[in-house]
C-alpha cells in the first residue's frame, strides 16, 4: 500500500479546505446530544429516560429534515441553506436552555429538523470536487476525520457541562453552530461538478433514482450504525458487571482507533470489494465480543476485527451513493444516508439494552450483531439480482481518461495503475460499522463498466473510499 492515493487527493482544489472546516463544523453537532442529556439530568434534575425522550424528538426531527434540507440544497443551492439552518439552531440553542421539560420536547424535535446539515454538505462537496479515481481516499479522509470530531465533541461537551453548567454549555452550542455556518458560508464548497449540469431549481424525480438498490444501501447503512451504537452500550455493561467500569474510556477509545487505522488503510486500497462482505463479517464478528468480559484487554481485542470495518463501511457507503445518484438529486440522497445512520444509532443503544436487562450484557452484543446479520440476509437477493443482471464489461482501453470525470489538477503524479484505475470500473468496499457521514454502501459486490457508472453507477460496486 501506498500514501500517493491521499498525496494525490489532498493536492487536489479545495479538498483540504472542506474537511478542515467540516471536521471542525461537526464537533459542536457531535457535542448537542450528550449536552442535551446533560441539561435534562443536571439542569432540568429529571431522569435519564426524560432525556432519552428529549433525545430521540431530536433525532426523529433530524431524520425527517436531512433529506428536506438536503433536497432544498439540490434546489436552491448551498448558501441559502446554510443561512436557514444556521439561524434557525442557533436560536434553537439560545431558546431551549431556558425552556421547560413540555416546552423543550417538542422545540427539540424542531431544532433537529433545521440542524445545520455539516455531514451531508461535506460528502456532497466531496462528490463534486474528486474525480472517481480519488473518491475512495477522499471518503476515507471524510470517514477519519468525522470519528475525530466524534471523539473531540462529546469530550468538549462534558468538560463545559461539569465546570460551567447545561445552560452556559448551551449557550457554547450557539457560538459553535455560528461559527461552523459562517464557516462553511465562507468556504461555499460546490455542490455539483463542473460537469455536472449547475443547480437551477429544477426536481430530480425521485422515481429515478429511490429503487431498491438504493434501498438497500440504506438498509445496510442504517444496520451498520445500528451494530455500532448497540456495541458501545453492550461494552459498559459488561465492563459494569465485572467491575472494570473505570476501564470502559480506554476500551472505546481503543475501539475507535481501530475504526480510524481500519478507515485509512480502506483508503489506500485502488480497487475495493462489495460492502456487504464486509458489512456481514462486522455484523458476525460482533456476536462473540462478549466473551471477553472477564478482563477488558481481551474484550479490546476482540473488538479490533470489528472495529476496523467501521470507517471503511460508512466511506463505502458514501462512495456508493455519489455514484449511484444524479447530481440533481445528491443532495436529498446524501440526506437520507444520513437518516439512515441516525436511525441506526438511536435503534442500536435500546436493541442492546433490551437484551442486556433481559439475558445479560454478552446478549447485547449477540442482539445487535444478530440484527446486522439478518439485514445483509434480507438485502442479499438484491445484490444477487444486480450481479446477475449486470453485463460483463467490455474490453476497452483503460488508459483513456473518462470523459465524465473532472480534469485532474495540474502538479498531481498518478502512479501507473491510477491511470488504468480511471477507466476501470470502479467497485466499492465497504467494511465494518457505518455510516456516516457518508456514501454509497456497496450491498454486494459487482463489477460494472466505467461506461455503465456514469449512467447508472452500481450500487454494490461503487469504488472504496
Amino acid at each position: 500500500m501506498s500514501l500517493t492515493p491521499y498525496r494525490e487527493t489532498l493536492a487536489l482544489p479545495k479538498i483540504t479546505s472542506v474537511l478542515v472546516v467540516a471536521t471542525l463544523a461537526r464537533i459542536p453537532i457531535a457535542a448537542a446530544a450528550v449536552v442535551l442529556t446533560l441539561h435534562v439530568v443536571e439542569g432540568l434534575h429529571l431522569t435519564y429516560g426524560a432525556a432519552g425522550l428529549v433525545g430521540a424528538a431530536s433525532t426523529i426531527g433530524g431524520s425527517f429534515g436531512a433529506p428536506v434540507m438536503g433536497r432544498l440544497i439540490d434546489r436552491w443551492g448551498l448558501r441559502p441553506i446554510l443561512v436557514l439552518t444556521t439561524v434557525a439552531e442557533v436560536v434553537y440553542w439560545l431558546v431551549a436552555q431556558a425552556l421547560p421539560y413540555w416546552a423543550l420536547l417538542p422545540v427539540a424535535a424542531v431544532g433537529g429538523f433545521l440542524a445545520l446539515p455539516a455531514f451531508s454538505v461535506a460528502r456532497q462537496a466531496i462528490a463534486a470536487l474528486t474525480p472517481e479515481s480519488h473518491r475512495l481516499p477522499a471518503f476515507a479522509l471524510d470517514s477519519m476525520t468525522t470519528e475525530l470530531s466524534f471523539m473531540a465533541g462529546p469530550a468538549l461537551g462534558v468538560l463545559i457541562v461539569t465546570t460551567a453548567g447545561s445552560r452556559f454549555a448551551m449557550i457554547m452550542l450557539a457560538v459553535g453552530i455560528l461559527l461552523a455556518g459562517v464557516g462553511l458560508w465562507l468556504l461555499d464548497p460546490p455542490v455539483r461538478a463542473a460537469h455536472e449540469a449547475p443547480v437551477s431549481g429544477q426536481r430530480v424525480p425521485r422515481r429515478s433514482w429511490l429503487k431498491p438498490r438504493f434501498v438497500a444501501i440504506l438498509a445496510v447503512t442504517m444496520a451498520a450504525t445500528l451494530v455500532l451504537s448497540g456495541t458501545d452500550v453492550a461494552v459498559v455493561a459488561v465492563l459494569r458487571e465485572t467491575g472494570q467500569t473505570e476501564w470502559a474510556g480506554l476500551v472505546l477509545s481503543l475501539w475507535a482507533l481501530f475504526s480510524l487505522i481500519g478507515g485509512f488503510l480502506y483508503g489506500m486500497v485502488r480497487r475495493g470489494v462489495p460492502m456487504l462482505l464486509l458489512f456481514a463479517p462486522m455484523a458476525v464478528l460482533t456476536i462473540p465480543v462478549g466473551l471477553g468480559g472477564d478482563h477488558w484487554a481481551l474484550l479490546a481485542v476482540l473488538l479490533i476485527p470489528a472495529g476496523s470495518l467501521c470507517a471503511p463501511t460508512i466511506t463505502a457507503s458514501t462512495d456508493a451513493i455519489s455514484r449511484l445518484i444524479p447530481a440533481g438529486a445528491r443532495g436529498e440522497a446524501m440526506g437520507l444516508h444520513n437518516s439512515a445512520l441516525t436511525v441506526g444509532v438511536a435503534c442500536g443503544a435500546p436493541l442492546a439494552g433490551l437484551a442486556i436487562d433481559h439475558w445479560g450484557p454478552a446478549w447485547g452484543f449477540v442482539a445487535v450483531g444478530a440484527v446486522g446479520v439478518l439485514v445483509a440476509l434480507l438485502v442479499l437477493p438484491t445484490e444477487l439480482r444486480h450481479r446477475r443482471d449486470t453485463p460483463t464489461p467490455p474490453s476497452t482501453d483503460l488508459t483513456a481518461p473518462s470523459a465524465a470525470a473532472p480534469a485532474e489538477p495540474s502538479g498531481v503524479v498518478r502512479p501507473a495503475s491510477s491511470s488504468a484505475d480511471a477507466g476501470k470500473p470502479s467497485v466499492a468496499v465497504s467494511a465494518g460499522s457505518s455510516s456516516a457521514d457518508a456514501g454509497k454502501p456497496s450491498v454486494a459486490g459487482s463489477t460494472v463498466s466505467a461506461t455503465a457508472d456514469a449512467a447508472e453507477p452500481s450500487v454494490a460496486d461503487s469504488a472504496p473510499r
